[in-house]
């Protein structure tokens, strides 16, 4: 969930032209609106406890002193944007990278015309997302699809941000996956089970009946990474670990150019 906290009129006017960015998109209920919510301080570690992605529209110093003391790492951390009420200018304040807040914050200023204002050490590049998928075999399509949406809501992401669906190449001629990726307009791309066992450090479980059953430890998450690292030619990080049904799996990678 996105909490966008405003504490003037003029933020709050710019909270609810932002929320209507998401209602453009078919997302009305990502985006939920906090104006001067109280308990100020207890809400808002709450929310950012939870998860929830939170952006700010007042100053950085309110923000900082508010979070400072549920702030754990860049590695769990939920996104933190910060906004001037006048829309000018926006600032990932936590978790840029490994949280998407760069990414997320490039949207809102592209949405607005406003300057995005980048201060990681790393200089920010076009983000690639794709999409690894697995399942068993004569999996629906529909069922592929509906997990690979409710993926993409979780990460905040649409279908413009995905590159490619990916697997193994077992399931070259899977059927589901197939119409999946037709339907969705994505190319539909494989990988052999030694060049998905590249990533295997990077995955965030290994399980063994896949590895006795395919021949890697995982089959969504290896072929993301592998296929965001081909795309651009570095290296590739999970934003999206394994998600499970009864017969499917998916996991969403990104990798910069």
């Amino acid at each position: 969930m996105i909490k966008i906290i405003s504490l003037t009129q003029q933020g709050q006017q710019l909270a609810q032209r932002i929320q209507g960015f998401y209602q453009q998109k078919g997302q009305p209920n990502i985006c939920e609106l906090w104006h001067k919510p109280q308990p100020f301080s207890e809400s808002i570690q709450q929310a950012f406890k939870e998860g929830d992605q939170l952006l700010f529209i007042c100053a950085t110093g309110i923000v900082v002193r508010t979070l400072a003391p549920v702030i754990d790492s860049k590695h769990d951390d939920p996104p933190v944007i910060v906004m001037d009420e006048l829309g000018q200018f926006v600032i990932p304040l936590l978790s840029g990278h490994e949280g998407g807040a760069n990414q997320w914050a490039d949207e809102i200023a592209q949405n607005l015309n406003a300057q995005l204002v980048i201060t990681t050490a790393k200089p920010y590049t076009q983000p690639v997302y794709t999409i690894g998928m697995g399942c068993e075999r004569g999996c629906p399509s529909s069922e592929l699809k509906n997990l690979l949406m409710q993926c993409m809501h979780e990460c905040s992401l649409t279908l413009e941000n995905i590159s490619n669906i990916n697997s193994i190449d077992i399931k070259a001629d899977e059927v589901g996956l197939m119409e999946c990726a037709t339907t969705l307009g994505k190319p539909f791309r494989v990988f052999d089970k030694t060049v998905l066992a590249e990533v295997e450090h990077l995955l965030s479980v290994k399980s063994d009946y896949v590895y006795n059953t395919v021949g890697v430890y995982g089959v969504a998450e290896s072929a993301a990474l592998v296929a965001a690292t081909q795309l651009t030619g570095n290296p590739a990080e999970l934003v999206l670990n394994k998600v499970k049904t009864k017969k499917a799996t998916c996991a969403i990678a990104r990798s910069y150019y």
